[in-house]
């Protein structure tokens, strides 16, 4: 029987904005002291994107550095997926977008909302296509501009989320390297924790619900974090049970970057301790669904992933979602 090749993460990229915005500001505005926002969260600085820049900009240079880094040209790219929940219009896909900025005409494009979960869910959906077309490439985005829709006055969110981007190129692996397997789970009963009330079919876009901040994001953190703590554990047991690898074998573990405290207690609860936790929420804050991807491309960047090494993602947030992905590193 012939054997399958390996797919695997070929090369990433990221792209943080300029502008990089400190506890201080921040803390003026929702009447806490900078302190306390580092406490509760360990970030101290974060970056907003520019007025003029939009998801789809952000990740375009995500983008291309990562078809730089695996030497691929925009045109051998089959498939173009954008993880966002903040597109640069409600209508087309966001990837049309950057597919137009990049020329990558020739790749089929869509996006994929799951929030904080969506770059794992497009890594899964890309593993996919790529496994069924021997020989093709996907390229996925993870990008998101949280700060367009924020209270900056709402200190349960305000002082959390940031703007930024970050890519991987999906493609025949080296034997030894590649993409182990995946969990997704979803909890829609909960879909209510983290939320956009206003600007969709069920509360369109009017006077009144701009007057009343329906546009802005919400998020009932408390009981976010009671979610996480409860559903995260078994989800990464069962894929490591599934794949039959113990999480004590785990080399990297690249979580959601959603709060600095939180993923102390996640590393803990999960039995991940002998792994090297990476993180960037200390100086990025958490950017949404960039920020597992973000994370992966400084890791790979600074040199700390070798061949064949074990490398377990974990994405978690709003819907109520979960995507993990275990893999040998390849590039």
């Amino acid at each position: 029987m012939h054997r399958r090749q390996p797919v695997g993460i070929l090369g990433t990229g990221s792209y943080l904005p300029k502008e990089e915005i400190g506890n201080a500001e921040i803390a003026e505005r929702v009447g806490v002291t900078p302190e306390w926002i580092e406490r509760k969260t360990h970030i101290r600085t974060r970056r907003f994107a520019a007025p003029g820049e939009a998801t789809s900009d952000l990740a375009v240079h995500a983008a291309t550095a990562a078809l730089e880094q695996a030497g691929l040209d925009a045109d051998r790219v089959d498939y173009l997926i954008v993880s966002t929940s903040t597109g640069d219009h409600p209508q087309p896909p966001t990837a049309y977008v950057v597919q137009h900025a990049l020329g990558a005409y020739r790749a089929a494009c869509l996006d994929v909302n799951v929030v904080c979960s969506g770059f794992v869910y497009a890594l899964a959906l890309a593993h996919s296509l790529v496994t069924q077309k021997p020989g093709a490439h996907a390229l996925v985005v993870a990008a998101d501009v949280y700060s367009r829709i924020l209270d900056h006055s709402d200190r349960r969110t305000a002082i959390l989320f940031a703007d930024g981007a970050g890519a991987a190129v999906v493609g025949p692996a080296a034997d030894g390297g590649g993409i182990i397997g995946f969990d997704l789970a979803s909890r829609g009963d909960e879909h209510g924790l983290i939320r956009v009330e206003a600007g969709g079919s069920r509360l369109p876009a009017s006077a009144e619900t701009v007057a009343d901040g329906s546009h802005y994001f919400r998020m009932e953190g408390r009981k976010v974090r009671e979610f996480v703590e409860r559903e995260v554990p078994p989800a990464l047991a069962g894929l490591a049970s599934r794949t039959g690898i113990d999480l004590a074998e785990v080399h990297h573990f690249v979580p959601h970057q959603a709060n600095g405290v939180m993923i102390d207690d996640l590393v803990r609860l999960c039995g991940l301790t002998s792994a090297t936790t990476h993180r960037t929420v200390e100086k990025y804050g958490n950017t949404g669904s960039a920020s597992v991807a973000v994370a992966l491309d400084e890791a790979n960047r600074t040199g700390q992933l070798a061949p064949g090494q074990l490398v377990l993602l974990a994405g978690f947030g709003g819907g109520m979602a979960i995507g993990s992905c275990l893999m040998r590193w390849a590039s």
